[in-house]
């Protein structure tokens, strides 16, 4: 491959300078060595470029008319931390230069412009790039190795939240997995530990609603030796087992009021006493938590601290639901169908264009759970090599259709603004009721679902006695 066709395949250079004949000049030059370049005047420019077009190179002036060079690169390092950045400066402003590299630009070029320096300086950045992004592949590679899940899905996305699971994992910091059940947020959880320093250690997993109230305490920090009946023998609790590894509390919005505090501690102090025991534990330990609920209606309702929410939630990520991405059914499909497959020793099996039809038309309300466990059974239940849609007993619904005299039921009678409010109460009635099915009951849920506060939620409901 040419020099000129490796350029080619490279994604854009941002060129960030105000005046027009340089700019003009720079762009030419890069050019004419096969580069493909982006082109901005000022720092509003820039950012909305770095946005839309993902370049490979920032190459920007220091001195801008609107903004300047460093407002450039902080937005391109908080867009991509490693994103190289080269400023042109003028020799005056050498000082701002250097100042500029301690904040994280990978190299600067004076002005008046060498073009034979401009080539090199630029060649130096796309290597590095293209370092980065082998280790990253690398790094992806190898913690497959290990065992890490694979994500699979092209939505948009789903692949900006890899990028945010790849520059969470090189730190320690608490990670909190948003999502509906069955969206995978374990999976996420797991591959974050692959990729993660802690990778070689251990990852432990506790559902936090599964376990009843008066045992969780002990399943998290363990108890020690006649702390209770039954206690025969010292316990080490899942933050112990935890150590130098990653410890993944799911369905952390269950958490009892009386331990989140506890919590708290462990999380701020990296310290917790077993139960019934004095000496202060000390453990090293990443903690990601997990949640299919609106904490922060929680926190409103006066049924989660305030604090531990804001612990857990330094780096919050959101995994989107299936319906919200029905561009990947296929290909979750096809990833399940083809491990059920291997795994009951069934000859390779395809999706009937009916079949997919199908899928695409339905909702998912459990997510990739609910697919996951229908392409299982469509193929033990399939004998040839065709999944069809008698296979997969899905419940497509009907497009809703207007009660045939409905509004024959209405009262009608007395004034305008009688009948206004029993209309408006019975629609209110209908739809709180239908939402607090769909949330199984959670009212917090549901207020956040009806973007009403708790406390007025409550009020309709002991109005309506739906309590």
């Amino acid at each position: 491959m040419t020099a000129r066709q490796r350029h080619a395949a490279d994604p854009p250079i941002l060129l960030v300078e105000d005046k027009d004949s340089l700019r003009a000049m720079l762009r030419h030059a890069l050019e004419a060595q096969g580069h493909t370049v982006i082109e901005a005047c000022d720092q509003r420019e820039a950012v909305a470029a770095l946005q839309t077009a993902y370049p490979a190179v920032v190459l920007s002036d220091l001195r801008l008319p609107d903004g300047d060079g460093f407002g450039v690169l902080r937005a391109a390092k908080e867009l991509d931390p490693e994103l190289p950045v080269v400023l042109m400066t003028a020799f005056g402003s050498i000082l701002d230069a250097v100042a500029a590299m301690k904040e994280g630009a990978l190299d600067f070029l004076p002005k008046p412009v060498d073009l034979d320096h401009l080539q090199l300086i630029v060649e130096r950045a796309l290597a590095v790039r293209r370092m980065v992004t082998e280790n990253l592949l690398l790094k992806e590679e190898l913690a497959a190795r290990r065992g890490a899940p694979q994500i699979v899905g092209d939505d948009p996305r789903l692949k900006q939240l890899s990028i945010l699971l790849h520059r969470a994992a090189a730190t320690d910091m608490t990670v909190l997995i948003g999502g509906e059940s069955g969206t995978g947020k374990e999976l996420f959880a797991r591959a974050l530990h692959a990729l993660s320093p802690r990778a070689d250690g251990p990852f432990v997993a506790i559902n936090c609603a599964a376990i009843p109230e008066n045992l969780l305490e002990t399943e998290l920090f363990g108890y020690e030796k006649g702390a209770f009946t039954g206690a025969t023998a010292r316990k080490p609790g899942k933050f112990e087992m935890a150590n130098r590894g990653t410890l993944f509390l799911d369905e952390i919005g269950d958490l009892p009021l009386l331990l989140q505090g506890k919590i708290l501690r462990a999380l701020e102090e990296k310290t917790f006493e077993r139960v019934g025991g004095t000496a202060p534990l000390r453990v090293d330990v990443r903690v990601v938590a997990a949640t299919n609920r609106n904490l922060k209606a929680a926190v409103a309702a006066h049924q989660y601290r305030e604090d531990l929410y804001f612990r857990l939630s330094v780096f919050p990520i959101t995994v989107p639901p299936l319906r919200d991405r029905p561009g990947d059914i296929a290909q979750l499909a096809r990833h399940f169908i083809d491990r059920y497959s291997r795994d009951l020793n069934k000859k390779p099996m395809t999706l009937a264009p009916s079949a997919l039809e199908q899928m695409q038309a339905y909702r998912w309300p459990g997510n990739v759970r609910e697919l996951q466990n229908c392409m299982e059974r469509a193929v033990i239940l399939t004998e040839g090599d065709t999944i069809h849609a008698r296979h997969l007993h899905l419940s497509v619904p009907a497009p809703p259709m207007e009660e045939p005299g409905a509004w024959d039921h209405v009262d009608f009678s007395g004034t305008l603004g009688e009948v206004t409010r029993r209309v408006v109460s019975e629609v209110e009635r209908r739809k709180i009721t239908a939402v607090l099915e769909q949330v199984g009951g959670d009212r917090a849920q549901a207020a956040d679902a009806l973007q009403v506060s708790y406390k007025a939620l409550i009020a309709k409901i002991r109005e309506y006695g739906l309590a």
